[in-house]
């Protein structure tokens, strides 16, 4: 079977019409949840770094020491890129990776890492052709295939500029600039219509003999919220203040503004919907849609004011929950799995569409701990064996917290942050609260459930160290 995996940047679970509770029509992303589609599949780190090494690898981000978005993944860690390409698949990526990040916070336009000069190591992860966007806000700092088109067109400075006048990436609504202004150029030229045209490039570019894989990453709905016109005028203006409010709440000033900035994101998913629809109706032109297995998903979430709160990085469903559906051609049912799934899940079920055990592929006897593979395959959901293969899923941010999310019950652990500080918990009963607004930690009767959801939470740890890496030239 070919594959195509198709991924958004900072897409809530609640923005795809697949699922009954959307918020916005995605007509053509819902024809890849023709197998199943995935209400709770939690990202194991709600960050981008962290969320797409996690993927590339299958395991966990403080076992590959990515915790948060700083640093690159080292090249020793199996990779499943890798893996596809050494059974025989031809392996293609379009779009955004973020799978590095060595430099700091504030640095200059243009001053951060030149991806294109880079082009070969990057591939070394296992691709065989790539075409890189580093991001909507990445490509102030850094230089990539998009801001190589950009250049070509004169439009590079002027892009800069564009992002950088929204403001910085703060977190709480009253203190943001964001706004929902449209796209200022050229609609040919925005980020994910580009994209688009590459992935169709990329998939006419394959090799005609062999099983291909494609993985296709949009930028948006990432911020800036700055759709193209024509898709922001297919979204109607929607003005209901149903924000989860969670302590004070907003001023009618900031929710007036997140109003606009809510709609630019329902545009923003809009644009990358019509752009999955060429690729679809490609892959039905060369008679190749019932040879090729679809995946979709996103890294993370978006705040968009729930609980007084904007973009990721934060312990509630709206960051750490994201919209995930399999289109698998001979198990067409039509399903819904409401079981907590993990994001690298889709690692596994990538491998098992390819014929390969993710434990053997993604694992290696030396050195040590890179054998603690624990990304498990969605097939058995797909073909209709089970309907879940987890009890809970687990995700962790930076050093801020560690957390289990199952149907019903949500754990999360808030690490100490000095030596005079103690660690802080949360429980929350996704049934009877599923804004998370009631923390149920120190209820008496919940006292066995927290110490069993603690046991759980220290036997994965113990379960997944991190692996270990070299870099001296020995061998």
């Amino acid at each position: 079977m070919n594959i195509i995996f198709i991924m958004t940047d900072q897409h809530r679970a609640d923005h795809v019409s697949f699922l009954p509770e959307g918020k916005v029509a995605t007509p053509n992303i819902d024809r890849i949840a023709g197998s199943v589609a995935f209400s709770r599949c939690v990202s194991v780190n709600p960050i981008c770094t962290p969320a797409r090494t996690a993927l590339l690898t299958g395991k966990y981000t403080h076992q590959i020491g990515m915790l948060d978005m700083s640093g690159d993944l080292h090249p020793e860690h199996p990779t499943y890129l890798r893996a596809l390409r050494e059974c025989g698949y031809w392996t293609g990526a379009v779009g955004k990776l973020h799978w590095n990040q060595n430099w700091p916070w504030g640095t200059p336009a243009g001053k951060g890492h030149d991806l294109v000069a880079l082009r070969e190591q990057i591939k070394e992860y296992g691709l065989d052709y790539l075409w890189e966007a580093a991001g909507k806000q990445l490509a102030v700092p850094n230089y990539c295939d998009y801001a190589r088109y950009l250049d070509g067109r004169g439009l590079l400075a002027a892009y800069r500029e564009h992002v950088a006048s929204r403001g910085p990436n703060l977190q709480i609504p009253e203190r943001t600039r964001w706004t929902g202004e449209p796209w200022p150029f050229d609609e040919a030229h925005y980020v994910d219509n580009v994209i688009g045209d590459e992935a169709l490039a990329a998939l006419a570019a394959r090799p005609k003999d062999r099983p291909f894989f494609l993985f296709v990453s949009f930028c948006g709905p990432h911020k800036p919220y700055d759709p193209p016109l024509s898709c922001l005028d297919a979204v109607p203006p929607d003005e209901r203040d149903d924000f989860i409010v969670d302590g004070e709440p907003m001023s009618d000033a900031v929710k007036k503004r997140l109003y606009s900035v809510r709609r630019a994101y329902r545009a923003m998913i809009h644009c990358v919907d019509l752009q999955v629809g060429r690729l679809l109706r490609q892959l039905e032109a060369e008679e190749l849609l019932d040879e090729t297995v679809l995946l979709f998903t996103s890294d993370h979430g978006e705040m968009l004011g729930d609980h007084n709160r904007m973009s990721k990085a934060q312990p509630w469903q709206q960051a750490m929950i994201v919209p995930t559906a399999i289109r698998h051609p001979e198990h067409l049912r039509g399903a819904r799995c409401d079981s907590p799934v993990e994001l690298t899940d889709l690692t596994a079920t990538i491998l098992d569409v390819a014929g390969l055990r993710a434990e053997e592929a993604l694992a290696k006897a030396w050195p040590a701990y890179h054998d603690r593979v624990p990304c498990r395959s969605l097939m058995p959901i797909v073909r209709g064996e089970t309907e879940g293969i987890r009890d809970f899923a687990f995700s962790e941010c930076r050093t801020h917290y560690q957390a289990l999310v199952g149907e019903r019950w949500k754990y999360v652990r808030f690490p100490a942050t000095s030596e005079a500080s103690t660690a802080t918990e949360a429980l929350y009963d996704l049934v009877s609260d599923p804004h998370e607004l009631r923390n149920l930690a120190g209820e008496p009767e919940q006292a066995p459930r927290l110490a069993d959801l603690r046991q759980r939470r220290e036997r994965l740890f113990d379960l997944t160290p991190p692996a270990q890496t070299g870099w001296a030239p020995f061998g």
